[in-house]
């Protein structure tokens, strides 16, 4: 256990205080921002030089080992927010594109890589080590970045996150493999990883079952003792036992507390552990990309300067071609399919640890070793900018396959999207509510009919089609039948009316919600099976006298009160009224 020094732990506050308000400042991204800074003020960079000045230990990082140990549980929280905003439901609605696409993205990426390993003269213990490392890409980056740009709800966020939670689970085989190659057990490696598995397995079915029956009621009488330390002592004790758990177990630390997520999901205290995690996860995996930075020799890039730049981009070629293949296989478009190659295409946090458990079994030479770290810190590093690239190609794509016809949206959509939002309408009130699903990580497809519009808004990464919503048809290639919710909000109160009959016609199950013009246009639409109306004049008025209950002297919490029973009352004569 590396000691952390106060310093260090100032030094990466200080760099947080720099990065954040200058990437939101700048637009940049913060991911690259703390990459940069790791780059600079690590052992690689300004560091080295503290032999000769002894002041630069108190404001530079000379240990990257002091820091990483605290980096990985960047990681672990940000799989546990991945899991808290899924449920069982939508992760087996997902089945197809983790066991199927996700398990061949591992497979042919690790034969390919191992190939080419051969081909420049390592043995077939090392291509297998390095096969298997390099196929996984980076969930930390990946996730992170598509977050910042609100696109995990989208079609290519779906596609990425599926693949990465394959590659996630796929660790534990990964490193018994490794392991098994350095023990030179032959003979019984089968048996062996059979039986690894199956701990593994036992392992998940355990923090499942006894997680569904004990963490409610113990959450229940910690939220009754109503303190919020221990509320937060009791958050973190759950996360970091599962992820503990899993990884003594042999599954990576990071899936036992995706499992964590999911079994918090499906409770009533997901959003006030939301709020409370939030800021851990920020500055923990903040602290993972600084130590991925310090990795980063640029004397040793410097005396390969052909190679590495080479490797880097015979990596990234590589796996995009290959993922993007297997994408169209499965049903994306071909600007979806590239785009998700790119966004792929790096290496990831995993890789150090299996290059790492490879050399101390003698399977990878120290220099190949050293050499393969770099380039996978390289293309973590180069992964914002990869991100820009893969936009931009799509757009571009998108733009000469026509932008937008039904045809596109037969291909672009998957055919195993399940509890998704569709959302009808994509002017201002549909970029709002697509925004805020995105922020919860939940998957919505928009559909518009302005055909300019859908062509900007999809080049700005927006998940939206052009077509009309009042088609039975088109509803169904939005696979309306098995989505969680439809939202209406096209301000043409008849299409609106047009929308709500197609639906529920596919759909009797459906929620349905609708921007109504006024109380008589919301009738209509009640009679006509929507399930919910949200009248624009009715909630304006409330709005308007809340604000003016508070401006005549009655307290905030008193006017909020006023308003809502009123809200109540008007919502029940519109029942009554479309009943009628």
């Amino acid at each position: 256990m590396h000691e952390l020094r106060l310093q260090e732990i100032v030094v990466f506050l200080a760099a947080a205080g720099l990065v954040i308000p200058l990437g939101k400042r700048f637009n940049l991204s913060p991911v690259l921002g703390f990459l940069v800074i790791g780059l600079v003020v690590g052992p690689h960079g300004l560091a080295r030089f503290a032999d000769a000045y002894a002041w630069l230990e108190m404001v530079l990082i000379t240990d990257v080992e002091g820091v990483s140990t605290l980096a990985e549980l960047g990681v672990v929280f940000l799989l546990f927010m991945i899991g808290l905003e899924l449920s069982f439901e939508r992760l087996w609605a997902m089945r197809r594109l983790v066991f199927g696409m996700g398990s061949a993205q591992i497979g042919l990426t690790a034969i390919a890589v191992g190939a080419v390993a051969i081909a420049f003269g390592n043995s077939v213990e090392a291509a297998v080590v390095l096969g298997a490392c390099l196929a996984l890409s980076s969930t930390a980056v990946v996730m992170q970045l598509l977050t910042e740009q609100g696109r995990f709800g989208s079609t290519v966020g779906r596609g990425s996150f599926a693949v990465l939670l394959a590659q996630d689970i796929a660790v534990v085989p990964i490193l018994f493999i490794v392991g098994a190659l350095g023990a030179g057990d032959e003979g019984g490696v089968l048996i062996a990883l059979a039986g690894a598995l199956g701990k593994a397995l036992l392992a998940v079915v355990l923090i499942l079952g006894i997680g569904r029956l004990a963490l409610r009621p113990l959450f229940r009488f910690v939220s009754g003792a109503r303190s919020p330390e221990l509320f937060m002592a009791a958050t973190l004790l759950i996360v970091i036992a599962t992820a503990a758990l899993t990884e003594s177990a042999g599954l990576s630390a990071a899936l036992g507390a995706f499992l964590a997520g999911l079994l918090f999901a499906e409770t009533e205290f997901r959003h006030e552990i939301e709020v409370d995690i939030e800021p851990f996860k920020g500055l923990l995996l903040g602290l993972f990309f600084m130590s991925v930075g310090m990795i980063i020799d640029p004397a040793e890039v410097l005396a390969e300067p052909l190679w590495i730049p080479l490797a880097v981009l015979g990596l990234f070629a590589l796996k995009t071609v290959i993922t993007a293949l297997l994408a169209r296989l499965f049903g994306f478009g071909l600007p979806h399919a590239t785009e998700m190659g790119l966004v792929l295409g790096q290496g990831g946090e995993f890789a150090f640890v299996v290059v790492a458990l490879a050399m101390n079994h003698a399977l990878l030479p120290p220099e190949t070793a050293q050499f393969m770290l770099i380039v996978v810190a390289l293309t973590m590093f180069l992964t914002p900018l990869a991100f820009r690239l893969a936009r931009a190609v799509g757009a571009a794509l998108e733009v000469r396959a026509g932008g937008g016809s039904d045809d596109e949206l037969a291909d672009d959509i998957a055919p195993d999207l399940a509890d998704h939002v569709v959302l009808a309408g994509f002017g201002r009130t549909g970029q709002l509510l697509a925004a805020l699903l995105d922020r919860q990580q939940i998957v919505h497809v928009a559909i518009d009919l302005d055909a300019a519009h859908v062509a900007a808004q999809r080049r700005a990464g927006a998940s939206v089609w052009l077509g009309n919503a009042t088609r039975g048809p088109m509803l169904e290639r939005l696979h309306i039948a098995r989505a969680a919710a439809l939202v209406v909000t096209t301000d043409d109160s008849h299409m609106a009316e047009r929308v709500v009959t197609a639906a529920r016609a596919l759909a009797p199950e459906l929620p349905i919600v609708v921007r109504a013009r006024d109380s008589a246009h919301a009738a209509r639409l009640l009679a006509g099976g929507a399930t919910q109306v949200v009248p624009e004049v009715f909630e304006a008025g409330l709005e308007m006298g809340r604000m003016t209950l508070e401006h005549a002297g009655l307290p905030a919490e008193a006017a909020r009160e006023l308003i809502d029973s009123a809200r109540v009352e008007g919502e029940h004569a519109l029942t009554r009224r479309g009943q009628t």
